[in-house]
């Protein structure tokens, strides 16, 4: 903020002491200026006003991410039996809760979705702490908390893109993928660490895990402020207007004009009908319905099981560094990405990310190549070393998409279209599990050749359609994934 002071004499003409006969005519000095600028003191504190939705359903989405790996493989000390069924459960619920969520979000606003979902993943929790050995009881308690999920991730996908500025947008939606990989982390750590000798079985400490990261995001929900979208949808200007100040702050002098922003963005959607949007949407779908389906192929059942039996083949047990480091460095990936969305750029960033996940996946199937090579310790090592940095370059790539979600559908459209790429992408879990316990003797090799040629490709096909939206607002965001073609990098 700038405050100009102005300094000036007394009215009238001033004496000089010059005769203006001997000097000719001096004329007065304009005023002198001081510019003084101010620091805007709030910013820090607005900003992390924005960020409120991300952070109240973090820690949901950690409890998710727990969920994820068990599902993914790492039930090693499950103490019952991981049927196909039991594996696939929690990405039907989570199906599930996103079908659900991308029609009620029509007329609810957001809190509900994470009330809600949260109280299911606390249900669910609380199931497998209570009856950590009834098979029954825990498929009841996965398909309850992958339905919370699902409840949770189409609302928060758009909320986090409505409520943060335009310089924060990458911030505020890779959450997501953060909240989730913290989750890989501590189920894949604790999972092999766990020794059976212990007081508590392993899915008694799954569920007391979940209770107490449940219970912190159903606390932390009452931070969430609503969008100011959601409001002017409704004619509430008044509403939204209060919305818009909570995180703007009293004192922004961008509030008018950031605000006027969203009201063009929801105004030019009201002039348009839901086929006029649902057309203009088809080459944005596309695009992400590829683009997220990707992010499936980052953390499977088939990686998981390929990187237990390598280690247990050169380490002798699953208990070693190899897994922990495993485990971490995909939340390295992913905090590295966060923090770089909004200063370099989502699109190149995540680019370079795909590439080196398409040859390390390449690299692997090479190792895969010959089925003897399973018993060679040589070969093992090679696998587990590239799936360790694989993981690294997956957290890259994955904290994107969920940015892009937020950005690419118009207003009427994009609850159903965000629920319908984040079903597809549960489908693709599902065909993993499925594929993977039908696998023969040499389906690593086939896996993955076939994924690292698709994500080759895939490489190719986003450096050419997928736009760079760092610092641009949701309208121009919008526009640019309607275009066919986005050749720029940056």
């Amino acid at each position: 903020m700038t405050i100009t002071y102005v300094t000036a004499g007394p009215d009238g003409e001033q004496t000089n002491a010059f005769s203006s006969k001997d000097m000719g005519y001096i004329p007065k000095a304009p005023p002198p200026q001081v510019n003084l600028t101010v620091g805007y003191p709030g910013s820090t504190r607005q900003f992390n006003k924005q960020l409120n939705v991300a952070c109240a359903v973090f820690f949901l989405f950690v409890y998710g991410g727990m969920d994820f790996a068990h599902s993914a493989g790492w039930n090693q000390t499950l103490n019952t039996t991981a049927t196909q069924l039991f594996k696939c459960s929690w990405f039907i619920g989570v199906l599930a809760g996103a079908a659900i969520a991308s029609v009620a979000m029509t007329f609810l606003p957001k809190l509900p979705f994470y009330v809600l979902g949260g109280l299911m993943q606390l249900t669910g929790s609380i199931i497998f702490t209570c009856a950590p050995f009834d098979y029954g009881l825990l498929l009841v308690a996965r398909y309850v908390a992958g339905a919370g999920i699902g409840l949770i991730t189409v609302p928060f996908l758009i909320h986090s893109a409505e409520v943060a500025t335009d310089n924060h947008r990458g911030a505020s939606g890779s959450m997501e993928q953060c909240g989730l990989a913290l989750g890989i982390a501590i189920q894949v750590i604790y999972d092999t660490q766990w020794m059976d000798d212990k007081e508590a079985s392993v899915n008694e400490v799954h569920g007391i895990i979940g209770i107490v990261f449940s219970i912190l995001g159903l606390g932390m929900t009452a931070l969430s402020i609503e969008s100011p979208i959601f409001h002017l949808r409704r004619n509430q200007e008044a509403k939204a207007r209060d919305c818009h100040r909570k995180l703007l702050g009293s004192f922004n002098s961008s509030e008018d004009q950031t605000f006027e922003e969203v009201r063009v963005y929801v105004a030019e959607s009201q002039q348009r009908t839901f086929g006029q949007e649902l057309w203009s949407s088809v080459v944005p779908f596309v695009k992400l319905l590829l683009y997220r389906g990707f992010v499936a192929f980052s953390f499977s059942l088939p990686l998981s099981a390929s990187l237990i039996s390598s280690t247990l083949m050169t380490e002798g047990y699953i208990s070693c560094w190899p897994v922990t480091v495993w485990g971490l460095v995909r939340l390295l990936g992913a905090l590295v990405a966060q923090g770089f969305l909004d200063r370099m750029g989502r699109k190149l960033f995540s680019l370079v990310g795909l590439l080196c996940m398409a040859i390390l996946m390449l690299c692997m199937a090479v190792s895969y190549a010959s089925p003897a090579n399973v018993l060679l310790t040589y070969y093992m090592y090679q696998v587990w070393k590239l799936g360790v940095a694989f993981q690294a370059f997956a957290g890259l790539f994955v904290c994107s998409s969920s940015v892009y979600l937020g950005e690419a559908f118009p207003l009427k459209v994009k609850p159903f279209l965000v629920g319908y790429v984040v079903g597809f992408e549960q489908m693709i879990h599902i065909i993993n599990i499925v594929g993977y316990n039908r696998g023969s003797d040499n389906f690593f090799y086939h896996y993955y050749l076939s994924v690292g040629i698709i994500l080759l490709v895939g490489v190719i096909f986003f450096g050419i359609v997928i736009p760079e939206t760092k610092k641009i607002t949701l309208r121009e965001a919008n526009k640019r994934f309607q275009r066919v073609h986005n050749i720029k990098l940056f």
